[in-house]
């Protein structure tokens, strides 16, 4: 999964023996888990990237 720094999802590659036409749920729940990691690398960068600014105070 790819997401984009404005937090949008670019693109998914879901490998074909994660898919079980039985067990929707457990490709939801993968899905799901991989947003949610994927999100969460975005903010760590985010956060790793805009810090040295020290804020929005520190640019006035």
């Amino acid at each position: 999964m790819v997401v984009n720094g404005k937090k949008v999802v670019t693109s998914i590659s879901i490998d074909k023996k994660a898919v079980d036409p039985d067990d929707v749920e457990m490709l939801e729940d993968l899905i799901v888990a991989a947003l949610n990691s994927a999100y969460e690398k975005a903010e760590k960068l985010h956060d790793e990237k805009m810090g040295q600014f020290g804020g929005a105070g520190g640019l006035l």
